[in-house]
């Protein structure tokens, strides 16, 4: 492989979904481009369940094909159940025009298909290059201090750097960007198993989400592999689960798993041949998402709660819009960051926000459930379950708070 050139246009730290698309849509346009990867892929990744407006960033950096080729999981919607309350969303069936079906995928698998397709495309990748230093130039430009797999340092310099590296939060932690979140603090616990689901008994074109039977700010989700394996997680705060009093996350999961009867029933034949994981306030702020140096994409710079799987989404759509901005400022104009990518970006973010809140209220889960829904409400609040909450001419976008109120006390008054 040729030696790391001295300088670039951009510099993007991390080479998952985010950095990816960033990457070939830059790549496409003209400029030079290296994207440093601190991993090697494929490597374990979690938010396996995509929605569909991710498709429409997928298809504009030229992926599209490769994706539906590759065997994922069919995906066209989400099902809720607590107890032997069951309700679903099929995406197809939306307020929003645009893509209304999608995947469910082993992010080892996909993370790495998408890198291998922006290489086809010619970007730069360098895998276990980890950056150490960004130093910001007052005069415009930036140096990069990195460290090779061999252990040798080097430096850099680029017009511009966009952070995708997640839950590594590169540049939120070198240049002191980090701000706590104001959502509780809490815990995840995962694995993948092999599902051993008899055919008919589960939907497997959809991510399923169960409410704990009691606690209803406790819940599951199972998303479907092909291949008859399943990713699946519990969620709830830190503090509900270290009652339970389990040494281990494998240990966790299971307990938890044998609270929600219809669920332990459905993976009665599951072999758990894989190891558990877990991880604790994942929920993340900073002090701003970006400026005429780098921006911040996807969980680098904010990241809400697994509930809607809207992480990747968000991810992919900073790095459609930030690429949008960034060729503006390279050609010369001013830009205004906040203005052009962090307010419209966030505008789609507070929507979910909003969601998740009332989630954890128990007011989308007497939504979901109420027995007399309007189609045309469904189709609204199916939009937003697709990943469509930047459409603006969704009221459920317009007006989240105002219209998740309404709606909910409508469907828990009974009338």
């Amino acid at each position: 492989m040729a030696a790391v050139p001295k300088q670039v246009d951009v510099v993007i730290i991390g080479a998952g979904p985010s950095g990816a698309i960033a990457s070939a849509l830059l790549n496409k346009k003209g400029y030079s481009v290296i994207v440093f990867e601190k991993q090697q892929f494929p490597r374990f990744s979690i938010g396996e369940s995509l929605l569909p407006q991710c498709m429409e960033y997928i298809e504009q950096a030229g992926f599209l094909p490769a994706i539906r080729d590759a065997g994922f999981q069919f995906k066209n919607g989400a099902a809720f159940a607590w107890g032997e309350r069951y309700t679903y969303f099929n995406f197809e069936e939306k307020f929003s025009p645009g893509h209304g079906t999608t995947f469910q995928v082993e992010r080892a698998h996909f993370d790495k298909l998408m890198a291998d397709e922006a290489q086809k495309q010619g970007v730069d990748i360098r895998y276990r290059h980890v950056i150490n230093d960004c130093q910001l130039h007052e005069g415009g430009g930036n140096t990069l201090t990195y460290t090779t797999p061999e252990g040798e340092t080097a430096t850099i310099d680029c017009r511009f750097v966009l952070d995708a590296s997640g839950f590594g939060r590169v540049l939120p932690g070198l240049l002191d960007l980090e701000e706590p979140s104001d959502f509780p603090v809490r815990q995840a616990a995962f694995t993948h198993i092999n599902d051993g689901i008899a055919f008919g008994d589960f939907d497997r074109n959809k991510i399923l989400v169960t409410v704990h039977p009691q606690e209803r700010d406790i819940w599951y989700w199972l998303i479907p592999f092909s291949g008859g394996k399943c990713s699946l997680g519990v969620v709830a705060s830190e503090e509900k689960l270290k009652k339970r009093g389990k040494d281990t996350p494998m240990e966790l999961l299971q307990a938890m798993v044998a609270e929600a009867p219809e669920l332990a029933k459905m993976l009665d034949r599951a072999e758990w041949n894989n190891d558990a994981n877990h991880i604790t306030g994942y929920s993340c702020n900073v002090k701003h998402l970006a400026n005429n140096h780098y921006a911040l994409l996807g969980n680098a710079g904010e990241f809400l709660d697994p509930v809607f799987s809207s992480g990747i989404t968000i991810a992919m759509r900073s790095a459609t819009m930030a690429v949008d901005v960034l060729t503006r400022q390279l050609e010369g104009e001013i830009v205004d960051w906040q203005a052009d990518y962090e307010i419209p970006l966030r505008k789609g973010v507070d929507t979910f926000r909003v969601f998740v809140d009332a989630w954890y209220e128990g007011l989308f889960q007497d939504t979901i459930f109420y027995p007399h829904q309007s189609v045309s409400v469904r189709e609204m609040i199916s939009s937003i379950l697709a990943g469509y909450a930047w459409d603006e001419n969704n009221p459920f976008v317009a007006e989240p708070r105002r219209r998740m109120g309404a709606l909910a006390e409508f469907c828990s008054s009974g009338d």
